[in-house]
């Protein structure tokens, strides 16, 4: 009668500890449990489970049983959980997600060394699928003069060899396959998560919003490059990606790797670390400061594409002062007076130099301003991180601007910027307030040991 094994459906409402029931039959439950149910007022609910499972309701596998619990759980607290299947699903979604936003944050320090290489426009042609690369010689000269009609081989590359050539060449294709790389890691195991069924329906449309971002970074790519491959204006001036373009293209980059990095968070740790109800309000109070000071961290990193765009970094190689002058005199020199702040080299270096010092003293505020308050140590050890970070971003940015931008500093400052705005991320994702069920069994002051 009873091999089939099945587990009564109190199992789901009571103790974690009935899950280690299984296995044993119904007989051997009474005899080794009944005290322990007796004296822990579950005697009804063993009752009423034996009931069900005479009527034949029963849950045939443990896999079923943890779902219907998790289910269970997501209603008695409120929480919308994004991952279905249980812990051990919620750690592998989560996992695949960090990986996911650790390939994007390669794919930015990569893009960096791309463009500090000026290898960006070696390929002067594009497709949405990729291809070999040059397999013989006859493949790299023809290859190599495609890229003599550019604009950049004539005004700056016209004495290059074609050992050169390949060098650059093969940057710009190992980024442009490595992002189609990860187009691939991203959808094979979100087709295999969905027919598991582990996505959510809010969580489905998350990540097929970010999937569809990510595959059209590549045309953005494209269409940033197709700009620095046509004649410049001037006949002086040298041939670059329009700087509009290039902030485009890495803000894009930006949102999806924050995106990717929320998701993973939210997945793992639906619920913010919260041990009472006193860290609650002082989370509530630190992220009042803490958006504004997010949305500085955001605009400064977003200041620095133009900085790139513009090549601002090789002007003006001093510090603090812009050569012999506080303000350079030629801020405003471009008609209209908007086009300044975007494409006037003076000018976007300057802008970038306010913003990353009003950064840096925000960030020192927001620490200042929070070391009395009563929050989580996770909270506290994230701003003085952020701090820190702060710190050193800053001083890689002089460092890298003193120097000439040699493509070390250069990458590294980049990294630095992704790695600040990380830091907010997380910031921002442990202020969040718990659901209304954890606030409710929340003491008003944490224990203390």
């Amino acid at each position: 009668m009873f091999r089939s094994r099945v587990v009564p459906l109190f199992v789901k409402k009571n103790s974690k500890d009935l899950y280690n029931l299984w296995g044993k039959t119904p007989s051997r439950v009474l005899n080794e449990e009944s005290f322990r149910l007796f004296s822990t007022g579950a005697t009804r609910k063993c009752l009423d489970g034996f009931r069900s499972l005479s009527k034949g309701n029963y849950v045939p596998s443990i896999r079923n049983m943890s779902t219907v619990a998790s289910v269970g759980i997501e209603n008695k607290e409120g929480l919308k959980l994004l991952v279905n299947g249980g812990p051990r699903a919620q750690k592998m979604v989560g996992i695949w997600l960090f990986g996911s936003a650790a390939w994007v944050f390669s794919m930015v320090i990569l893009g960096g060394i791309t463009r500090l290489t000026r290898s960006g426009l070696s390929m002067t042609d594009w497709k949405f699928t990729g291809g070999l690369p040059p397999l013989s010689d006859e493949d790299w000269l023809l290859e190599f003069g495609k890229y003599k009609q550019s604009p950049e081989f004539k005004r700056v590359n016209r004495g290059m060899s074609i050992e050169d050539f390949k060098f650059i060449y093969w940057m710009e294709y190992a980024h442009r396959m490595w992002g189609r790389a990860l187009g691939i890691m991203f959808a094979l195991p979100f087709s295999y998560f969905l027919r598991k069924g582990y996505i959510t329906v809010q969580l489905g449309l998350r990540l097929s919003a970010l999937f569809g971002l990510g595959a059209g970074q590549g045309l953005i790519g494209w269409w940033m490059v197709k700009s620095g491959l046509e004649e410049p204006a001037s006949e002086y001036a040298q041939p670059r990606v329009s700087p509009y373009r290039l902030a485009a293209h890495l803000t894009s980059a930006f949102a999806i790797y924050c995106g990717l990095l929320w998701t993973g968070l939210s997945v793992v740790m639906p619920e913010p670390p919260s041990e009472s109800l006193a860290w609650v309000r002082g989370a509530a109070k630190v992220k009042q400061l803490a958006l504004p000071v997010s949305l500085l961290v955001g605009v400064t990193a977003v200041s620095g594409a133009f900085v790139a765009g513009n090549d601002a970094g090789h002007a003006y190689n001093t510090f603090p002062k812009m050569g012999d002058t506080w303000i350079p005199e030629d801020v405003f020199d471009m008609k209209p007076l908007i086009r300044n702040f975007f494409e006037n080299t003076s000018t976007v270096q300057l802008d970038h130099r306010i913003l990353a010092t009003a950064t840096l003293f925000s960030i020192g505020a927001l620490w200042w301003s929070t070391r009395k308050f009563d929050i989580h140590p996770a909270v506290r050890s994230l701003i003085g991180s952020a701090v820190g970070v702060a710190g050193l971003q800053v001083t890689l940015g002089i460092s890298t601007l003193l120097s000439y931008v040699p493509v070390e500093l250069g990458t590294a400052h980049q990294a630095g910027a992704l790695t600040l705005l990380t830091l907010i991320i997380l910031l921002n994702h442990t202020l969040r307030r718990p659901s209304p069920y954890l606030l409710k069994s929340l003491p008003q002051v944490a224990k203390t040991i």
